[in-house]
């Protein structure tokens, strides 16, 4: 099946009904802000707020189409939760998400493993965007 590149939530309509997308974020806002953008796509979405509940989850849960990652986590930050996640799962696309938005981060998240980059605040049309290349 060839991939639609979104880009609003309009066209996301039923789009990821089959998908499931893990956000893995401890502030609370941030994932209710993620999980709206998403809601009309159809996709299942997973909260984990810590990279170990993340870990749990896809270790145990293998229908996990994509994972959204804070890289800002309390206990295990976000870059050392993608290199376990891609040692359980190295095929598992994996968004990098930080407000950290410094020169040689982008850089930093992909030496971790993770396949792609946002820096918040986040626009829905860029999210959208960068999912709908790894779905």
């Amino acid at each position: 099946m060839e991939k639609v590149i979104v880009d609003n939530i309009a066209a996301t309509q039923g789009l990821w009904k089959e998908r499931t997308i893990l956000i893995v974020e401890d502030v609370e806002s941030n994932y209710q802000f993620l999980a709206a953008t998403l809601r009309k796509s159809g996709a299942e979405i997973l909260w984990a707020k810590s990279g170990e509940d993340a870990l749990k989850l896809v270790s145990g849960d293998a229908k996990i189409d994509i994972v959204l990652m804070d890289v800002q986590l309390d206990g295990m930050d976000g870059y050392m939760v993608t290199l376990e996640l891609k040692k359980i799962r190295p095929d598992l696309p994996v968004i990098a998400q930080t407000a950290y938005a410094m020169k040689g981060e982008k850089e930093k998240s992909k030496a971790a493993g993770c396949d792609d980059y946002l820096s918040k605040p986040i626009r829905p049309s860029e999210l959208l965007r960068t999912i709908s290349r790894y779905l």
